[in-house]
């Protein structure tokens, strides 16, 4: 098969043709029908994960076709239309048993822990476990774009933020997290303030049904003006980018008791950001990461996008090639793109 490699951080990628994967016992094999391009692929090919192995295939939002089906796999057939989470838990560890497989004990990741979907196939484990099937109505393009983006956003707001209609949220970055957030949030009912640099961003925010927007290069005290919107705070506040400054603001910009959920991977020097523990404590405010979405939590969300209340292919910006994607990887930390860019022709 055709796969894009990199065989060192940092270093430029090639197409390489490499021997097909064939499926584990509990596993399938995919045929790539399309794949998302996440700035956590940028991540990996700088280096940041210290899960990746060298040569490397990077990609982990994809869907596609089941091509070959392992001999322990009893859910799955030949044939079959399906995504998958970027975390695929292994069904046995603590974590998964209290139903939280987006921190399995014993991840299996895509992209990172193993090759990943930059490729005409990719292997996935533990099938019956982590394999989503596709309503029939989606396209690939669709189901790719939902990759670790949509469904982190989706876990983010409904399940660890637990946003309610008339509640204020703020979105820190209006990339693919962000613009995802927004769109989720304002579908529930919730009055959403949009936070980035980019005008563009902000404009395409304002489509998805943010209320108010920011350009925080344009505005003297970010946190302020967030508040004075929301008469006070928000309820939720969303870290959709990943900095030092971004993580700040959305804790400070909070009402008593609100929710700071932590999106947006923080890597290199924005590990460990300050935080404003002083209002943390007296507020009683709560810092939330959210990482992922289980497989078996995808069903309330696809019937969202089905009834026509998400519509994730709006986010859609740019479509592809494999040849394409290799520098379109590269130059993802540039935030140049409105919207997600998804790989859809492979050969």
């Amino acid at each position: 098969m055709r796969a894009v490699i990199y065989e060192e951080f940092q270093q430029p990628l090639s197409i390489q043709s490499v021997s097909d994967p064939t499926p584990n016992d509990d596993g399938v094999v995919l045929r790539v029908m399309a794949a998302g391009l996440c700035r956590s692929d940028w991540h990996g090919w700088m280096g940041h994960d210290p899960e990746i192995a060298l040569p490397h295939v990077p990609g982990h939002e994809l869907s596609g076709i089941v091509e070959a089906v392992g001999k322990n796999v009893t859910n799955w057939q030949i044939g079959a239309r399906v995504t998958v989470p970027f975390v695929g838990g292994c069904g046995r560890c603590p974590q998964c048993i209290s139903g939280n497989h987006q921190v399995c004990d014993d991840q299996f990741q895509p992209g990172f822990t193993h090759w990943g979907c930059f490729a005409e196939y990719v292997g996935i484990q533990r099938a019956d476990t982590n394999l989503v099937r596709l309503p029939d109505a989606m396209s690939f393009v669709t189901a790719s774009s939902l990759g670790c983006r949509f469904i982190t956003s989706f876990r983010a707001i409904v399940d660890q933020g637990a946003v309610k209609a008339g509640q204020w949220v703020a979105v820190h970055g209006c990339g693919g997290v962000g613009l995802s957030a927004i769109m989720i949030a304002n579908a529930l009912g919730a009055n959403v303030i949009a936070i980035d640099i980019g005008a563009q961003q902000l404009a395409f925010a304002s489509e998805l049904g943010a209320i108010a927007t920011i350009n925080s290069l344009q505005t003297d005290n970010l946190v302020d003006a967030v508040r004075d919107i929301s008469k006070g705070g928000v309820h939720v506040s969303i870290d959709a980018l990943g900095s030092h400054q971004t993580c700040f603001d959305s804790i400070a910009n909070l009402r008593k008791r609100g929710k700071h959920i932590q999106v947006g991977l923080m890597t290199g020097d924005h590990q460990h950001p300050r935080i404003p523990m002083d209002r943390v404590l007296a507020d009683e405010l709560e810092v939330i990461g959210s990482h992922g979405m289980q497989a078996f939590r995808y069903k309330e969300m696809l019937a969202m996008i089905t009834h026509g209340k998400l519509q994730p292919e709006k986010l859609v910006g740019e479509l592809i090639s494999l040849e394409d994607s290799k520098d379109a990887l590269v130059n993802l930390d540039q935030f140049s793109n409105i919207g997600m860019t998804v790989i859809n022709k492979f050969n």
